[in-house]
């Protein structure tokens, strides 16, 4: 085993590999830029050393800064992590050169596995089953057209580089094929510097499922059985689940031997995952087809883990070491059933637009740290923490373990609901939605299930107006308690000689501006009516949250303040109310002006109207440029333009005002 390994990547990854080597005795070594300095993926090592800039092209890209770390350090060897630098064969070879091993495959076997066309003819030689198609270097398009053809629509065409989703386009008919060819190739050249494709059978209803596999230096091999992974937006992963429901033994030892098969062909070394395309047939039976190999570890491999009981990390670390494989294929069985959530910084019911900002808040529910364990939070944020744009947007990796699928269900939404983050937005709540919507909790699984249940998914409000005011009504009275002295003429509970005390209050909530009214008893009790909704109030807090009374009904929730946003946390979900400060509000005029911000930092790529053009409300203003995406901006409010305060290719911070509109 080593005796120190060199960590050349980040966030959460670096915290696992970190916590694997630690229990065995290994110390490690991490990089960080700019932005990390403060990381906790820092901490989490024994040493750490400085590579550069926040752009990970001038930090977490640049492999040679990382090799002459990893000497100076003294480390042994290097693990990649996944992302970055995990599938560059040039950055295995350049370690291998100076003398460090590259915890992970052969370069030959990424570069084997690295182009979709090459790898699939390689799969087809070692007798995987391929999706039916066209992978030849001939790339006329008239030959193109006629091999669509005669694979017969709906058709794929896929960049024979690159991922992602990225010059990829499904083809109904045989009259649109030219056109969507042409859209494909030049997005593959912007994206790829290529512009081959690949023409496939569309499959429809399709399912994503994928064999976790291991080989070592020995030429022995085994596969871990399979994950789950069709719950996709932008076609990357959302939930993980092992094993897949509705697998039988027949088909998982089908999919496993061909898996191997894979990582047989070309001499595979370490973890790696074999990526199948799985079509649903109408008896109910499915047929399976090779997608790809990624040649690293997998964000999702801890449902692995959890069903297997074996730590796939500390695998790599012996197998790079030159030790033989811990099992063999026989020693492997299937406990329960394992989940994971990746909980991100974005907003679902904008596109999924990536956020950023501070952790105010970073409450998770008890957990463990490995194994087989009916909870595991993998993170690399602590509270106080900023999400910044340069890295990617996933906070951190949510797996519940259980004795069936319900219960791992069941298990998760009550693991979502103890998953309090204050400062930036999340996909909590949306996570919850997925788990309870009908298609996901009866495994009816495909890659098109968050498009097929958008209408219970997206811009839901689980939590009520009548709640949520009572819960900040209940923080506000809270708080007034704490300040007070045994001076009785600083007491705010109301008490009245005679006749009844009344205070108002006025909440903003989910877009509508609405008034409540608190009214002090002579007999102590509290009567509060907010909207439709009245009865008595009563409350304590308690170390778990505030015991919460209202209109008969009683729950636990837990309010944090932010400025005048109040964030309701409960059973049923997340929510946020403004309360109104009706002094620093009192005689205000209503705004006539509708502000535009930046929703995080990044470049004005374009504006679609001018000044004194008359817009309405939805109409695209503006498109941005972050997080490597685009973003549109869109029109709040019917009105006038009234200024443009920047101009195409401005940099611009969160928050910075792009237009002006004024109200018609």
């Amino acid at each position: 085993m080593f005796d120190k390994i060199l960590i050349a990547n980040r966030g959460e990854i670096a915290c696992r590999v970190a916590a694997t080597a630690r229990r065995l005795g290994v110390q490690t070594v991490a990089v960080y830029s700019d932005a990390d300095a403060n990381a906790k993926h820092v901490a989490a090592c024994d040493e750490s050393v400085h590579i550069g800039a926040s752009a990970p092209k001038d930090s977490y890209l640049r492999w040679e800064k990382i090799i002459k770390a990893a000497q100076a350090s003294g480390a042994q060897a290097v693990h990649p992590g996944y992302g970055f630098l995990s599938e560059n064969q040039d950055f295995a070879r350049a370690c291998a050169a100076a003398g460090l091993v590259f915890i992970g495959p052969p370069p030959s076997a990424i570069a084997a596995m690295g182009l979709k066309s090459e790898s699939k003819q390689l799969m087809d030689k070692a007798g995987v089953p391929l999706v039916p198609g066209y992978h030849g270097a001939d790339q006329d398009p008239a030959l193109l057209q006629r091999e669509a053809d005669a694979i017969g629509y709906p058709v794929l065409i896929k960049a024979s580089a690159g991922g992602g989703g990225k010059g990829m386009r499904a083809v109904e008919q045989r009259e649109d094929f030219a056109e969507a060819l042409a859209s494909c190739q030049r997005e593959a050249r912007n994206s790829f510097g290529a512009d081959a494709v690949l023409i496939e059978k569309y499959v429809q209803r399709p399912r994503h499922i994928e064999i976790q596999v291991f080989g070592d230096t020995f030429g022995n091999y085994v596969y871990l059985f399979e994950r789950d992974c069709s719950v996709q937006r932008r076609h990357q992963k959302v939930l993980e689940e092992a094993p897949a429901p509705g697998m039988t033994p027949e088909l998982r030892w089908q999919m496993g031997q061909a898996a191997v098969a894979a990582a047989r062909a070309v001499s595979y070394v370490g973890a790696g995952t074999v990526e199948f395309i799985v079509e649903q047939l109408a008896d109910g039976s499915m047929k399976f087809f090779f997608m790809e190999m990624n040649t690293r570890l997998q964000v999702e491999h801890p449902v692995t883990e959890a069903i297997t009981g074996q730590d796939l990390v500390e695998w790599q670390l012996r197998v790079a070491s030159g030790e033989s494989l811990p099992l063999k294929q026989d020693q492997l069985s299937i406990t329960g059933h394992a989940i994971e959530a990746r909980i991100c910084a974005e907003n679902p019911d904008n596109n999924f637009l990536p956020a950023t900002g501070t952790l105010d808040i970073y409450r998770k529910p008890a957990c463990s740290s490995f194994a087989i364990s009916p909870l595991r939070f993998d993170d690399g944020v602590r509270q106080g923490d900023s999400i910044s744009p340069f890295y990617d947007s996933m906070v951190a990796k949510l797996i519940v373990h259980g004795d069936s699928r319900a219960q791992a269900l069941a298990r998760l939404d009550a693991a979502l609901a103890q998953t309090h983050i204050v400062g930036l937005t999340t996909n909590v709540q949306f996570l919850r939605q997925i788990v309870r919507c009908g298609s996901f909790a009866t495994a009816k699984l495909d890659t098109g299930l968050i498009a097929r249940e958008a209408a219970v998914l997206f811009h839901q409000q689980p939590v009520g107006l009548a709640l949520a005011a009572a819960a900040d009504v209940a923080q506000t009275l809270l708080d007034e308690r704490a300040t007070q002295t045994a001076d009785p003429f600083s007491q705010t509970d109301g008490w009245r000689s005679h006749g009844v005390c009344e205070r108002r209050f006025e909440f903003e909530f989910d877009g509508e501006q609405v008034h409540a009214l608190l009214s002090y008893r002579h007999d102590g009790s509290l009567h509060f009516q907010v909207g439709q909704s009245a009865g008595l109030l009563d409350f304590a807090a308690t170390p778990q949250g505030i015991d919460l009374r209202y209109a008969g009904r009683r729950q636990l929730v837990h309010v944090y303040r932010k400025g005048e946003v109040a964030h309701i946390h409960c059973a049923q979900g997340a929510t946020q109310i403004i309360a109104i400060d009706l002094l620093l509000h009192a005689g205000e005029a209503h705004a006539d002006v509708g502000r535009l911000t930046a929703p995080m930092p990044g470049k004005v790529v374009s504006f679609a109207v001018q000044c004194g053009d008359t817009v309405k409300k939805g109409q695209i203003l503006a498109v941005m440029d972050a997080m490597k995406m685009e973003h549109t901006i869109a029109a709040p409010i019917d009105g006038v333009v009234a200024e443009l305060l920047y101009a195409p290719g401005d940099q611009v911070v969160e928050g910075a005002e792009l237009l002006k509109l004024v109200l018609q």
